[in-house]
This record gives C-alpha cells, structure tokens and sequence, in this order.
C-alpha cells in the first residue's frame, strides 16, 4: 500500500488525546504517527508492575490459561505464543486496510493509556508498522464485542514473524510470550471501525443540512418552522442546532413561500435530524473513551502495583451508541428520500415530472427514487440493534456479549447507504434550481450551490446517472465544510 507523498503532520500517540478525526487521517490519509514519551512511560510502569505481581499471585493469561482455562495453572514459557496461534482463527474475506490501520492506531494508543503491561517496546513497533504503510491479514468474522482477539492475534503473529505482512516486511519482534494476552485483550478493531464510521457519518450529517436548504430553495419552502422561536419551544440541543443552520444558511435567500404548510421533509427537519446530529455526539464521546483507556483485563494498577481482573473488556456503551447511531441516520435518510420525492412533482417545482427534458414521456431523474430506495432498504436492514442478540461461549464462562462489532459493521454498511441516498437528492436538487433558473445568493448555499453545479453534467436529456451520482458523493466533503 503507497503511502501519500504529500507530507502530514504527524498524529501524536499519548494513550489520552486520540480523535475520531486522528484515526481517519492515519487509516485514510496515511498521516504519519509519533509515540508521545509520556505515553512509553505509562506503559513501562504498568510492565514493571506486572511482572512483579506475576511472581507472587496468580495473573489471568499470564501464569494461567483463558476462558473456561482461567483456573488452570500454566508454567510452559510458550503457552503465550500457543494462545495467539490458536486465537488467530476468523473467517471470512479480509478487511480492508483503512479499518486494519484503524484498528493498529487505537491499539497503539490505549497501551499509551499504560494498563496492558506488554513491553513498551511495542509501541515504537506498531507506530514503525503504520508508518511503514504496513497491513496485517484480519478476517471479517472472529468478534463478538467482548474483545477482537482473533484480529489482533493476527497481527501479533505478523509481528513475532510468523504471518506475512501485506505491502511489506519487518524484521520480526521478539514477543515476550507473557504479554501475549495482554495484547490481544482489546476491542481495537470494533473501536477502529466505529471511529471512522463516525467521521464518515458526521460528515454527511452536515452536508445533509446544505442539501435540505438547497431543496428547501428548489421547491420554494415556508422557512416558518426553522424560526428560533419554535426551538426554544422544545429546546432538544440537536434540534436547536439544525434549526440554527437553515436559519443562517437561508438567511440572506429570496424566499416567497409556495405552501403555508411544508411536507414533513422540510417542516420536521430540525425534528428529525438533530437526533442524529445528538447521536453522533453521544457516539463521538463514548469513543473518546474507548480509545483513550485502558480496558484490557487484566487490567495493571500500576500505580499500587496491582492486577486487576475485571469487566472492562465489554462494550455495551459502544454497542449501544451504534445502534443508536443508525437508527437515527435512517430516520434522517427516510426524510432525504421523502424531499427526492417531492423534486419529481411539478406540484412543487413547476416543471415536467421527474425534471425531464426532451421528448414527451421521458424518465429524467425518475430512476434516482429507485436508487435512493434501494439504499434506503440497505440502511433499515443494517440499522436493526445489534445488541438484542448475545451468546454463550467458553463452556458457559463468558455468557453474555454485545456484538458490538456487528454494530460497528452495521454502522459502516449504513454510512455507505445513506451516501447514496444523499448524492440522489444532491442530484435532484441542482438539477431543478437550473431548470428553474435559480441560483441561491451569495452565502455559503451559492457555494455550495456552485461546487455541484461544476461537478454534475448540465445535460437534461435521457441518459446514464451513474456518474452523476458518483460525482454528486465526491462533493458531499466539501458541502460539510461550509
């Protein structure tokens, strides 16, 4: 994998600072990674702690086996390395290598948070894979959110040399086979796949708003039920601030209401998706969290000098924030395909249906409800709560789980759908402000108005949308940022 040759700075890994947005640049953009010292020696102090204790009291994983094994006794010095070999067992196609380096960054950063007690030589060794551009093969099935132990089992049999690496080689890492579970206890992946879902999601969240105003324009809304007055009426923060963006992103429009009364898809949007706005917030806390703890077990004290076995492991905060997360965005994608809709209707922007040009009977946009439609049904189907399911393993030791790793699978899978459910309207949507002559005034919807216009074809005949549609997703970045 070529890494970017446009240089970056650096993220900085310290195990209390990491972001949703550090790990899209380092999984997407190939930014390069720094180890903060501060970091190493947090990590020290939890290896020297932990070695201490392991001579005078049991440790789980380190002097006895795991699972339905924690009361067996080991002493073999390879009993660590028999733990990954036999933990590197998922199944299915690989992932691919922006959610693998997703997954070695937030590894990285909570052995910085110095709760693990594998040796911080570690930490240089996985900040020089992602450097090197370095991708280890994980499978897609292994995990059922009470840790991804097949998946960074895989990668420690990269490291000890006993796994190819893909798009490179690295002189193996002699692996204290006592840390063996102590790097596998993580739910690295599952954190990693959630965190770059979010920076997806939120993304469109907010270029969703852009979109609305411009459809808001093309069917000459009521802007009635954005007035502030209306908020303050039932204050729910996200529900304020998608009031307080149509209000100033319309602020400067010449609008002459065609209704008293919008369709829901203009007179709930502030209703509808400032829950998702709020869920995203929400998500982007817990995974604060996530990714800036120590949530291994057992867990090293090492201020008391002390090992702690405990519950850390489960992620039902995160599970539950997921699920959260894409049922919102279906309810916001519901209303996006609902303004699709009202764009087709001369009822509303007094040209032919479905925008067409050309001769009589002709389909104009007509496939793009079917398009946005088909997402939408890809979305509810991923969208249904991961964390009503759970199972029973390990001899009926480990009886409950929250399959958030299923939720964060789910959740890209939506951010993929509601993608294209956006790029529809966006297409509709600019094609009748020029069918109808209008073009926002100056403000951040002219911009965002102009960004489109250049990006999508002007011919209105009957043809191929494909690239429309692609193009249409290659702006909704740049609609976000406005």
């Amino acid at each position: 994998m070529a890494l970017s040759s446009v240089p970056e700075q650096p993220v900085v890994v310290d195990g209390r600072r990491l972001t949703c947005e550090h790990v899209r640049r380092v999984a997407r953009d190939q930014a390069p990674v720094r180890v903060h010292p501060d970091g190493v020696a947090r990590a020290r102090a939890a290896y020297e702690a932990v070695r201490a204790v392991q001579v005078e009291q049991p440790v789980y994983g380190r002097t006895t086996g795991v699972g339905a094994n924690r009361s067996v006794e080991v002493t073999e010095p390879a009993h660590g390395l028999r733990l990954l070999r036999s933990h590197a067992g998922g199944a299915g196609p690989l992932l691919d290598a922006a959610r693998t380096r997703a997954m070695l960054l937030v590894r990285l950063n909570q052995l910085a948070a110095g709760g693990s007690g594998v040796d911080p030589a570690m930490l240089d060794v996985l900040a020089e894979v992602l450097n090197r551009g370095l991708v280890p093969p994980v499978r897609t099935f292994g995990s059922i959110g009470t840790g991804d132990l097949t998946a960074l089992a895989s990668v420690a049999l990269c490291l000890i040399g006993e796994a190819p690496w893909q798009y490179g080689s690295l002189e193996p890492y002699r692996l204290d086979p006592a840390d063996a579970l102590a790097f596998i206890s993580s739910n690295a992946a599952t954190v990693g796949e959630a965190a770059l879902s979010l920076a997806d999601a939120r993304e469109l969240l907010y270029a969703s708003i852009v979109i609305a105003a411009l459809a808001f324009l093309a069917v000459d809304g009521n802007p009635e039920p954005y007035a502030e007055a209306v908020h303050e009426a039932r204050p729910h923060p996200g529900q304020q601030a998608v009031a307080a963006r149509l209000r100033e992103l319309l602020a400067d429009q010449p609008i002459k209401p065609a209704r008293i009364q919008d369709p829901f898809s203009y007179r709930a949007v502030p209703q509808v998706h400032g829950p998702a706005i709020d869920a995203a917030i929400h998500l982007e806390r817990v995974l604060a969290i996530e990714m800036n703890s120590a949530g291994e077990n057992p867990l090293v004290d090492a201020r008391h000098r002390r090992v702690l076995h405990n519950g850390n492991f489960h992620t039902a905060y995160l599970g539950l924030a997921l699920d959260a997360m894409r049922v919102a965005l279906f309810q916001t994608s519901a209303l996006s395909a609902a303004r699709l809709s009202t764009l087709m209707e001369p009822e509303f922007t007094g040209q032919r249906p479905f925008l067409a040009a050309g001769p009589e009977g002709s389909s104009g946009l007509m496939i793009l409800e079917y398009v946005a439609q088909s997402a939408l049904a890809h979305l509810r189907q991923h969208a249904a709560p991961a964390a009503l399911a759970t199972a029973v393993v390990s001899r009926g030791v480990e009886e409950h789980a929250t399959f958030s790793s299923q939720a964060a699978r789910n959740t890209s899978e939506a951010v993929y759908a509601y993608r294209v459910v956006l790029s529809c309207e966006l297409v509709a949507t600019v094609r009748a402000l020029r069918m109808r002559g209008l073009t926002p005034a100056p403000g951040a919807l002219r911009e965002a108005y102009e960004l489109a216009d250049v990006a999508l074809s002007p011919v209105t005949t009957d043809r191929s949308l494909d690239e429309d549609l692609d193009q249409a997703a290659r702006v909704l970045p740049q609609l976000a940022g406005l």
